[in-house]
């Protein structure tokens, strides 16, 4: 079932709002076309989704992408370590906001991944990389809602 970006990322937000101490904070690296970004969590928890540091509205990172380059995304061990994802918004050809997912990713599986885009001229806009924490909560379809444990930003220029 595929579900939009905006509810997942308000659900980041409230489910990111717990807790009150600062667990170390691992970066998130962005690449593409010769350049590179390390981003800073915008939110992180440590593993249990409980102790969360305050979120950082201004760690947002900002890179230029040429437009069919892909973007490689890089994440350390305490990312890559529990379940997490890639959630892109990007801007189809007729200007239509579209936007995406990357399969889950299992604890220790990867610490890569690289961003296609569509080869009908589609351009990445927003980028977000989300590990899953493990507070689960019982969703509203009967399954298992997985918490935002941690949270980092890419918005592309062009």
């Amino acid at each position: 079932m595929h579900r939009g970006l905006k509810p997942l990322l308000a659900v980041a937000a409230v489910g990111l709002a717990a807790g009150c101490s600062s667990p170390s904070q691992p970066q998130v690296t962005f690449y593409s076309h010769g350049d590179a970004v390390a981003v800073e969590a915008a939110q992180y928890c440590d593993p249990t989704g409980q102790e969360c540091s305050p979120p950082k509205p201004e760690a947002v990172g900002e890179l230029r992408m040429v437009d069919r380059d892909p973007l490689q995304i890089s994440v350390p061990a305490e990312v890559a370590g529990a379940p997490w994802q890639v959630v892109f918004l990007y801007r189809g050809l007729n200007g239509q906001e579209l936007d995406g997912r990357s399969p889950v990713f299992t604890p220790d599986s990867r610490h890569s991944y690289t961003l296609q885009l569509p080869p009908d001229g589609a351009r990445i806009e927003h980028v977000e990389v989300q590990q899953f924490s493990a507070v689960l909560s019982q969703g509203a379809d009967g399954g298992v809602d997985f918490g935002i444990g941690g949270s980092w930003v890419l918005n592309v220029k062009r």
